[in-house]
């Protein structure tokens, strides 16, 4: 422990961007921590492990041999930086969905059981097993739909073709076109609207975004509602 707080006072106070520990006899818990920081650290820090030998070969004076036990890699620098992308992601998608749901519930009842998520989707049912509406937030684009999913393909065909049978009466009470979804590759099926082109790493437009995306839910719920209480 006191060799990594020194190490990393000297980086610090030194603006340095190499770190090396040079040892006799490296231990597997201390690999392990260099390849651990090495993933974990900033991305332009280096750390290595280095074993230092003394050979002496006949009469020759002694000489010191230095070997690489562990060091930076690209594989590992590229799954640090992953790790931290998707660190940075879940944390702004919980906020996101903090603020949404904030909002939400003052104007429908509908989300209200619903607590943020890491994930890009937020659920809640639809008044049928397998059915639910869903907010899904990307990077570049947020969307509001009605997912279908029973367990049962030829079921959730049959569900979407009952409602896409009400297309035009659904897209009129809604006020605009849906996208109808029933892709032959997949179980499920789903009913959606792009309602921004904008998304997750839009910071500076999450109110408009979130805005539009509970208008147009509460607008598809209740376009939806009915019909889907009437199904077969």
């Amino acid at each position: 422990m006191i060799i990594w707080e020194k190490m990393l006072t000297y980086l610090a106070n030194l603006e340095a961007k190499t770190a090396v520990w040079i040892c006799e006899g490296p231990q597997p818990e201390h690999v392990e921590a260099i390849n651990r920081w090495n993933k974990n650290g900033p991305p332009d820090v280096a750390f290595y492990m280095v074993k230092l030998e003394v050979f002496q070969i006949e009469g020759s004076p002694p000489a010191p041999h230095l070997s690489v036990v562990a060091g930076p890699s690209e594989q590992i620098k590229r799954a640090g930086a992953m790790k931290g992308e998707l660190a940075e992601r879940h944390l702004k998608r919980l906020k996101f969905w903090k603020e949404l749901l904030e909002k939400s519930n003052a104007k429908t009842e509908l989300f209200s059981n619903v607590y943020p998520s890491k994930e890009c989707s937020i659920r809640t049912g639809a008044g049928k097993s397998g059915l639910s509406y869903r907010y899904t937030i990307l990077k570049n684009s947020a969307r509001i739909e009605l997912y279908i999913d029973t367990g049962d393909e030829d079921r959730n065909n049959q569900i979407f073709d009952q409602l896409y049978s009400k297309r035009q009466e659904i897209e009129s009470d809604f006020g605009d076109e849906l996208e109808w979804q029933r892709p032959d590759d997949r179980r499920a099926c789903r009913i959606a609207k792009t309602v921004e082109n904008k998304g997750l790493w839009d910071t500076d437009n999450w109110p408009i975004i979130q805005d539009k995306m509970i208008d147009a839910m509460i607008r598809f719920e209740k376009a939806l509602s009915k019909h889907i209480q009437r199904l077969e």
